[in-house]
């Protein structure tokens, strides 16, 4: 009975280890921008199982796109705090074991937006893949604009929504693309900031890390933040939401600014947490306002 319990105890731990690189809750933000994404598509509806379809498999490449990140990243997350028990990096699980499990969930992903959406979705769900894993993962550790290149496959979710639809990107699908991209930028520089000394002890050139005064993060945060409330308004502006959504994305974006002011005045732990956690509230209110209001 001892020896049953403990086997059923260790499946289930080493199944949460292969959970936990995936990184569902994390991906719950890239499941829903996909899904504002063919919201705000013209086209015809997938119906709701296509449209589950799609959702899942967009999360079970974000997912694959996240294991293999920690399987090159494994060593460098043994040396911080914040990661270094993860399961790689703690050997709970084997490289070879991450990457097979990243290698099935990817492509049980991508056949899966192909079948119930499009190719050009699931091309765009690859390119998500490829330009994180092979583009992002390796200049993260070379120099500090890599979190603006990060920030490419981050903005990617909404075209594959689109592209599920219209089968094509037109402009309207670009500028849910360039809000996310934008958004993205003050939220991993409040991170950057509040581990910068983890990221320091590993090594990796954050911005926080090769200018420690934070001046620099705080001003370029500050400039992204800035640009975004004009960007967030073009909805409108295109016909592709309405008033409401206008009044709405206008007070959040002034909020967002006004929390990235902060950080940026004070460049103290406390203002970039609450810039993290402002950040991961006004994307979902947005994409909210806007599929809203378009309904």
């Amino acid at each position: 009975m001892r020896s049953d319990a403990a086997t059923l105890a260790g499946t289930h731990a080493r199944t949460l280890d292969f959970v936990a690189l995936a990184k569902p809750r994390l991906n719950l933000l890239v499941v829903a921008s996909t899904l504002a994404g063919y919201a705000m598509a013209d086209g015809e509806s997938l119906g709701l199982v296509r449209v589950c379809g799609l959702l899942v498999g967009t999360g079970l490449v974000a997912g694959g796109a996240s294991a293999f990140n920690q399987v090159i990243e494994r060593d460098l997350d043994a040396l911080m705090r914040r990661t270094r028990t993860r399961p790689l990096p703690d050997q709970r699980l084997q490289p070879i074991d991450a990457v097979l499990f990243g290698s099935i969930i990817t492509l049980a992903g991508v056949l899966l937006i192909a079948a119930t959406a499009n190719l050009l979705a699931a091309g765009v769900a690859i390119t998500t893949l490829l330009t994180y894993v092979a583009l992002y993962t390796p200049l993260k550790r070379r120099t500090a604009f890599g979190t603006v290149i990060g920030a490419i496959p981050g903005a990617l979710p909404p075209i594959i929504g689109w592209a599920a639809v219209a089968g094509q990107i037109p402009i309207k699908a670009w500028v849910l693309f360039g809000i996310m991209f934008l958004w993205q930028l003050p939220h991993f520089l409040a991170i950057a900031w509040m581990y910068r000394e983890d990221y320091a002890r590993a090594g990796f050139p954050m911005l926080p890390v090769i200018e420690p005064d934070g001046r620099s993060t705080g001003r370029q945060a500050l400039v992204y933040a800035a640009a975004l409330v004009p960007l967030s308004l073009a909805p409108t502006l295109m016909h592709m939401a309405g008033d409401i959504y206008f009044a709405g994305a206008l007070l959040l974006g002034l909020a967002f600014l006004w929390l990235t002011a902060s950080f940026a005045r004070t460049r103290t732990v406390k203002d970039a947490r609450r810039l993290f956690f402002g950040s991961i509230v006004y994307l979902p209110l947005l994409w909210m306002l806007m599929i809203g209001d378009r309904l």
